[in-house]
């Protein structure tokens, strides 16, 4: 059980000026700079990172590449290696509590689920990739009985991830566990707007005994640091979580450099699709508003286009609003609070745009939208319900990132699959009925990484995220994740 008063003591610790981390030392920027983070709760500044350059990135792969060729983890014995990172994962949660409340200030994810998806998905990604490390083996090809065909698994070398800002330490996990896992080092950079739980994650993992130089992490904004990393020569994978259009010059980069794998996970506006014979309307109101005004919207998976069948679209939205309604907005460190903050000015103001545009389009705004809490200086949008939203509306094809979500009506199960398939994405989605034949045939006709049937959301480590078409390539979780982080080699033996 959360304790309120456990919850006040960590909030308003002070927090010391933040280094990079590089070949397992602590140091400032090489030149010096640093940047002030300001919390969404209140709008005020609260710590400092430092902000690295092209040099430090540099410093920080050449000690990757140095980890790596040294051997200390890449030759090191998987049982060694298991031993560690099951140790970083007890320390993970050792300090849950208060990795999650530096989280939440830092990007105003509420209390509740920032909990159980930061620190506690870590700890468990950590614990489910050191798990698997002795448990995945190589082949033996089918050859001739003259030649001996064996399949190794090695690490590819150098690997750099890009974390986003709304669940910093969940998705970096995603990528430093099978990453480390493989064998490999990493260089990481946190997004700019949120890097503080990833710098305490790279102090676990020194203690826990992760060798010096297998994990660096450089803070920073994208332009300098991402581009350093994506367009360095000794990067041999680079992964990404973030928006499309960052995504694409990812790619450039690649292109432009030693054409380095490059793994992204990109945006998305997930169809949840409801039709007529869906089993509880009032679980499916519950679970949508979930799905999409948890952490205020900013989760890539946010079912953001509601697609009800016409019979029971008024009813359905009634009780959407219902919900949604009851939600409480506020102080993200407040456990009363049901929502929290929006992560930036920016992304406030960005989200405000978008919902006067949908008004400027001819939707009806059900309920919320507006801006509120302005007095605590903080960052706070009532959950917004938008109807009568047609596909040619930009909320209908945009990702917003926001508390904001479209519902769209339609009469037949064709109508639901090419409303669904009607735009860029291919991420989440979701379908709820009674019959198991329409399940079967709208889990095959959605072009979507995951399809929910009866749900939304809470999938576990145990089956792989990605997305299909320009939400991205390579998948997180699950062994599958493994795949992007190792190289097949042949041994053809002549016996």
């Amino acid at each position: 059980m959360l304790d309120q008063s456990k919850i006040d003591s960590l909030r308003t610790l002070p927090v010391t000026p933040q280094s990079l981390f590089i070949a397992g030392r602590w140091r400032p920027a090489a030149a010096g700079e640093e940047i002030d983070v300001i919390s969404p709760i209140d709008g005020k500044p609260f710590a400092r990172i430092a902000r690295a350059g092209r040099d430090d990135v540099d410093a920080a792969v050449t000690a990757a590449r140095k980890a790596y060729e040294g051997g200390s983890w890449s030759r090191m014995a998987p049982a060694g290696r298991k031993k560690i990172m099951l140790r970083i994962a007890d320390l993970i949660e050792a300090r849950a509590l208060e990795l999650a409340v530096l989280g939440v200030r830092d990007n105003g994810t509420e209390i509740g689920m920032a909990l159980k998806a930061e620190p506690g998905s870590a700890a468990a990604t950590f614990r489910y990739y050191a798990e698997a490390i002795d448990k995945v083996y190589g082949e033996i090809a089918p050859t001739a009985d003259t030649v001996l065909g064996l399949i190794h698994r090695e690490a590819v070398g150098v690997v750099g991830a890009i974390v986003p800002w709304n669940m910093p330490l969940m998705i970096g996990a995603w990528k430093l566990a099978p990453a480390l896992a493989a064998g490999n080092s990493v260089v990481l950079k946190p997004a700019e707007a949120a890097s503080l739980s990833l710098l305490q994650l790279a102090a676990i993992c020194a203690e826990a005994g992760l060798p010096e130089g297998v994990l660096n992490v450089v803070t920073g904004s994208g332009s300098q640091v991402g581009e350093a990393i994506a367009t360095h020569m000794d990067v041999d994978v680079l992964a990404f979580t973030g928006s499309n259009a960052v995504g694409r010059r990812l790619l450039e980069y690649s292109a432009r450099s030693n054409l380095k794998r490059v793994y992204l996970e990109l945006g998305g506006k997930s169809p949840n699709i409801v039709f007529a014979d869906a089993p509880d309307l009032d679980r499916v109101a519950k679970v949508s508003a979930n799905g999409i005004f948890r952490n205020s919207g900013q989760v890539c998976v946010a079912g953001s286009r509601l697609l009800v069948q016409r019979s029971i679209h008024d009813e359905l939205v009634e009780r959407l609003a219902h919900v949604a309604g009851a939600l409480k907005v506020g102080d993200p460190l407040d456990l009363a609070s049901d929502v929290g903050a929006i992560a930036s000015a920016a992304q406030l103001a960005g989200n405000l745009r978008f919902a006067r545009q949908a008004e400027d389009e001819g939707a009806r705004l059900v309920s919320g939208g507006e801006r509120i809490l302005e007095e605590t200086g903080g960052f706070y949008q009532r959950p917004a319900i938008f109807d009568r939203v047609s596909q040619e509306m930009t909320l209908a094809r945009e990702e917003v990132f926001g508390p904001l979500l479209a519902v769209i009506a339609f009469d037949e199960e064709a109508d639901a699959v090419r409303l669904a398939n009607a735009t860029e994405y291919g991420l989440a989605s979701a379908v709820w009925t009674s019959s198991l034949s329409t399940a079967h045939r709208m889990v095959r006709a959605v072009r979507a990484g995951i399809v929910h049937v009866n749900t939304y959301g809470g999938s576990d480590l145990t089956v792989p995220l990605g997305g299909h078409r320009q939400s991205g390539n390579g998948h997180d979780k699950s062994l599958h994740a493994l795949e992007k982080y190792t190289a097949l080699k042949t041994a053809w033996i002549q016996l």
